[in-house]
């Protein structure tokens, strides 16, 4: 039951929604304007605020759904976390979509709500927080995400590995806008 939970969580997290509504819509693909990125900020950025809602939501879901149908299905909270981080892959690494899409931040969200909601929750306000203060979104991902890895050690290490491997795959999605906020030119809200 695992591997066929990740198989089909990977192909649903392979769905963007960002490049699908932007089809739907006649807009530009988003891995080809704006930041390049597959996501619900950059749609902001070329669609405006409903197609940027609207794949919020479904970036959300697509992590959200595959963990609820593992803990239904009784899998483990690990295993419900690997399921969770085969969906953020399908996202960053689509296959309807030659492998290129987005940085995985709301299909995280998706997930972590999906699999312990406190944790969501405090990336979730981290992520306001952050960039409430710094109106850059890829550096609220930055501290979002990490900030989640000391509650699950405390709270919930069984999920910690996985949570960990999420937390790097993030991270290294976002080396260019690491390179980008230590030289002073990341793109700001």
């Amino acid at each position: 039951m695992f591997w066929l939970l990740a198989i089909l969580a990977y192909l649903l997290g392979s769905l963007s929604f960002a490049i699908l509504l932007s089809r739907l819509t006649g807009n530009p693909d988003p891995r080809m304007s704006g930041s390049g990125n597959a996501g619900a900020t950059n749609m902001l950025r070329l669609a405006g605020k409903k197609l940027a809602i609207l794949t919020l939501v479904g970036d959300l879901c697509k992590g959200l759904l595959p963990v609820l149908i593992a803990g239904v299905a009784g899998l483990s909270l690990q295993e419900q976390a690997w399921i969770g981080v085969s969906a953020v892959i399908g996202h960053l690494f689509p296959l309807y979509f030659r492998f290129r899409g987005g940085k995985g931040v709301a299909t995280a969200a998706g997930m972590l709500l999906g699999l312990y909601p406190p944790a969501a929750l405090l990336a979730v306000c981290a992520w306001l927080l952050t960039f409430y203060l710094t109106r850059t979104s890829s550096l609220a991902a930055l501290i979002a995400t990490p900030l989640t890895l000391p509650l699950f050690a405390w709270q919930e290490p069984a999920a910690l590995l996985p949570m960990s491997a999420l937390t790097g795959l993030i991270v290294w999605r976002h080396r260019g806008n690491l390179r980008d906020l230590f030289a002073g030119r990341e793109r700001h809200f």
